[in-house]
């Protein structure tokens, strides 16, 4: 089975464990703007940025993004 990545859920884990997006942009050194894009699915964030935001945070990786399960098996006519 493949996964793939689904909508970005960062701005839902701000809104949980309390913390603005400026907040989390100051912590990191990051550009709002580039963690907005993030929110807004217009970029997909390296693993490094996905490790560095949900250490800073307090989530694991897997609850930045929905993951969807993708079946590859071909069907049978």
């Amino acid at each position: 089975m493949k996964l793939e990545l689904g909508r970005c859920l960062l701005h839902e884990r701000l809104m949980e464990y309390e913390m603005s997006l400026e907040e989390l942009a100051k912590a990191l050194f990051y550009k709002r703007e580039r963690l907005s894009d993030y929110i807004e699915n217009k970029r997909v964030m390296p693993l490094a940025t996905a490790i560095s935001i949900a250490d800073t945070i307090g989530c694991s990786v897997n609850e930045l993004y929905e993951i969807n399960a993708v079946d590859t098996l071909p069907t049978k006519l």
